[in-house]
């Protein structure tokens, strides 16, 4: 499972507007290679669901997931902040043994 926040439901919401995506649009959510700590995230809109896809619904959104990632993501809270110490979304993921400072890689 998939978590999100209010701060990210209300996020992508209004990315959905900005950004021209249909309301139907998909959060696809991904790990791959790359970053400082080996792995990172990616985040976008996708309207197609794909067989092998791994499909979570929290608060509305819902949250697609393929086979090779959905091992590092399990349990992970997708948040978004605006502080002082940047802005954007953020994974909270209890799988990660090390995180980079930016917060975009992870190792397992």
């Amino acid at each position: 499972m998939i978590n999100v926040t209010d701060k990210a439901k209300e996020r992508i919401a209004s990315l959905r507007i900005e950004e021209g995506h249909p309301l139907s649009s998909n959060i696809r959510v991904s790990v791959k290679g790359g970053g400082c700590s080996g792995l990172m995230y990616d985040l976008n809109f996708d309207a197609n669901i794909n067989p092998a896809d791994q499909v979570f619904e929290d608060k509305g959104i819902k949250i697609l997931v393929d086979k090779k990632s959905l091992l590092y993501l399990l349990g992970t809270t997708l948040d978004f902040t605006d502080g002082l110490n940047g802005k954007g979304f953020q994974f909270i993921n209890p799988n990660a043994t090390r995180t980079c400072g930016c917060g975009e890689s992870f190792s397992v």
